[in-house]
């Protein structure tokens, strides 16, 4: 490699004609490009030497002595690892060399040439060094930087390095760690049974190829503290390919373990009542499944759901219905066995799995366990809230032998102990196979009705009973099945509710009655006001009164055309929401009746409770007038009470003209039944309307 910078040379010379021959002679002899500095005083020349490299010194003889000290001396001290040629000697050195100026320049240009060559290669050799420095510096400062421990063995096992990591990890600094064998330094124990593990770095420098730790492995730390680790261990080789030693890389997971577990607790337990979910519950079945079949017993699974939840959610809030969720997943846990699960489903629902039993008598013995844990109110921000629960349960291996048979046959009996007056249980039989293969039917047909417009509205009349005249009518829902033919509501409104299609069946059939009687009116026809059947999920719903405002917007009518008819059944739910909705309406203008009046227990207490305008009294106690005194007199006295009250009465159910007589000499207002017409469609009571 050439020494690209110029050659530096000192000349201490007190003879300027020497010096300048000296310089002339460099410059026309020496190819080598040089640098000459002159100084003829020693004290400056050494003082220059002191803070300057220089490659060459020339001292003239002339300079022999400088106060008393030899100046060959002085200039060594000033510079000892520079060559020094002295000039006109006779004294020989190692660090002398001969040199006349009156000579030929041969010498001193071969001895240039040596020093140039010289600083070239030493030049090479620091570059070098510095390299190499920078290159250890970089591996060293990467090692200390990164998140792993490494830690580095020689042939024999024995440690030669740790990084930083590696030095907080094993509790070993990298002074006291070097020349220790490695498995002192790094213990590693399994964690199972805790004997010492192999050493991974003798494993790799024996094998000659990477190689991991086993699972479960832990590294005790040189103050006993020990913690899960995973690590890999790979050889050293040279340039030769021969091993000389091993790299061991390791770090601490106890954060990832525990972030680990509790992902997977996560993912099998409800986040609001940190019980078990549908897929830990599952996964228990089915391992209980299996215990039952090798040990020919039985277990039971038991499904639970809150009786009216909806109401408190919707009266009290989410917030108070999650708080209810908590309460009352902690007083289901307190009735079974350890070995036994309750599960959250979701929503309101709750499974539990009895994991062995006797007899299908011993789930009826758990059932009443937990209809008296919850039988007393739960107290939450100062609210005493009472539930109920129906419960459904079904008995392996009797009712299903798979997962999803026990988990359908709890579901069907518990919507079976729903319909049958809820706060009880019923047990899987098989007849509630068909009745829900039957509802399954008609919840897929239902959907389809919806979206092909399937569904039709017949109007039954109501007259004045005075002057016979048409003074209203009560609009009927009816499904014209493409198989089927026309299907009755009491087919399907009991499974459109439990599926969730009423809301949009309620909206189809308020905004086809108010289209409708829109087109009576358009044509000139004298309309009459229409009555339309409302269900307890539509009145429930916050928005219901605004729904219908936004229709009778929409088609243009006069909300005086529109009545709500209202049974007890569904004032009796979700007061609060119900009368919200009920008070709009009569705001609107829109009549709000009191279907099967006569017959509920509450009914007094909702007509001075709801804005009621129109009372209709029950088929059930119409039709024996004249023939039962108590229903005759239930009737009688439902026409003075609404008299009294100046509220419109509607007879339903009136099939002859003995209680059309009846019902004149009571003063009542207006009659409905066979006696006057069927149910008509709207083509025929458009005709009906013409003739008014």
């Amino acid at each position: 490699m050439k020494n690209k910078e110029p050659l530096s040379i000192l000349l201490l010379e007190k003879d300027s004609f020497e010096a300048q021959y000296v310089q002339q002679r460099l410059k026309q002899d020496c190819a080598i490009p040089n640098r000459l500095i002159w100084f003829d005083e020693l004290p400056e020349g050494l003082s220059y030497l002191s803070n300057n490299e220089i490659d060459v010194v020339l001292l003239s003889s002339h300079f022999s002595q400088h106060r008393g000290e030899s100046t060959f001396n002085l200039v060594l001290e000033a510079a000892p690892n520079t060559l020094i040629l002295f000039m006109q000697t006779s004294t020989f050195d190692n660090k002398l060399t001969y040199y006349s100026t009156n000579e030929s320049t041969t010498q001193l240009r071969h001895i240039l040439n040596y020093v140039n060559a010289q600083k070239s290669s030493i030049n090479g050799l620091r570059r070098l060094e510095e390299e190499l420095f920078e290159e250890k510096e970089r591996a060293q400062v990467t090692l200390n930087s990164i998140a792993d421990a490494v830690l580095v063995t020689d042939n024999e096992g024995n440690v030669s390095y740790l990084n930083s990591m590696a030095e907080q990890m094993t509790g070993w600094s990298n002074e006291e760690a070097v020349g220790m064998p490695s498995d002192v330094v790094f213990h590693l124990v399994e964690n199972k049974s805790h004997p010492s593990s192999n050493n991974p770095a003798m494993q790799a420098i024996s094998e000659n190829k990477t190689v991991s730790i086993s699972a479960n492995s832990s590294l005790i730390r040189r103050d006993g503290i020990e913690f899960p680790i995973e690590d890999s261990s790979a050889p050293i080789h040279n340039r030769d390919n021969q091993v000389t030693g091993a790299v061991i890389v390791f770090r601490d997971i106890s954060q990832s373990q525990t972030m680990a577990n509790k992902m997977a607790h996560l993912a099998q337990h409800d986040a609001l009542t940190g019980l078990p979910n549908r897929l830990l519950l599952k996964e228990r079945l089915t391992q209980a499944i299996g215990a039952a079949l090798r040990n020919q017993t039985q277990l039971a699974l038991m499904f639970l759901d809150l009786d009216f939840f909806k109401h408190i959610n919707d009266s009290l809030g989410h917030s108070m219905g999650d708080r209810l969720l908590v309460s009352v997943a902690s007083r289901l846990a307190s009735c079974i066995r350890t070995t036994d699960t309750v599960c959250r489903q979701g929503g309101d629902e709750f499974v539990i799995l009895l994991r062995t039993i006797d007899e299908p008598q011993d789930a009826v013995h758990v059932a009443n366990k937990l209809f008296a844990a919850l039988a007393p109110p739960h107290h939450i921000d100062g609210n005493e809230i009472y539930v109920s629960i129906s419960i459904g349960i079904s008995i392996f291996p009797h009712d299903g032998h798979t997962v999803d048979q026990l988990m359908q046959s709890a579901d069907i009996a518990m919507y079976h102990a729903k319909a049958n007056g809820r706060s009880n249980f019923e047990f899987f039989h098989t007849e509630m196979n068909i009745r829900a293969a039957q509802r399954q039917l008609v919840a897929c047909n239902l959907r389809r009705a919806i979206e092909h417009n399937e569904f039709v509205i017949h109007y039954q009349p109501q007259i004045d009973l005075s002057t016979g005249r048409l003074s209203g009518a009560e609009a009927l829902l009816r499904w014209k099945d493409p198989l089927l033919g026309l299907v009755y509501p009491n087919q399907f409104i009991d499974v459109a509710e439990e599926c969730g299609l009423i809301e949009s069946i309620g909206k189809w059939v308020m905004r086809d009655i108010c289209t409708q009687i829109r087109k009576w009116l358009d044509i000139g026809l004298d309309a009459v006001p229409i009555a339309v059947n409302v269900s307890a999920l539509e009145l429930r719903n916050l928005g219901y009164a605004s729904g219908v405002e936004k229709i009778l917007l929409e088609t243009g009518l006069d909300p005086k055309y529109l009545e709500i008819e209202l049974t007890e059944n569904v004032l009796s739910q979700d007061f609060a929401t119900s009368k919200l909705n009920l008070d709009a309406l009569s705001e609107l203008g829109v009549h709000l009746a009191m279907d099967g009046f006569g017959t509920g227990f509450s009914s007094l207490s909702y007509l001075r409770r709801f804005p009621i305008d129109i009372l209709k009294l029950d088929r059930s106690i119409v039709r024996n007038i004249n023939t039962s005194d108590k229903d005759t007199a239930v009737v009688s006295a439902a026409i003075s009470m609404g008299i009294n009250l100046n509220q419109r009465i509607v007879a339903e159910g009136v099939e002859s003209q003995a209680q059309v007589d009846f019902l004149l000499d009571h003063h009542c207002n207006i009659g409905q039944g066979y006696q006057f017409s069927y149910p008509l469609n709207a083509n025929a009571f458009s005709r009906l309307l013409h003739t008014k």
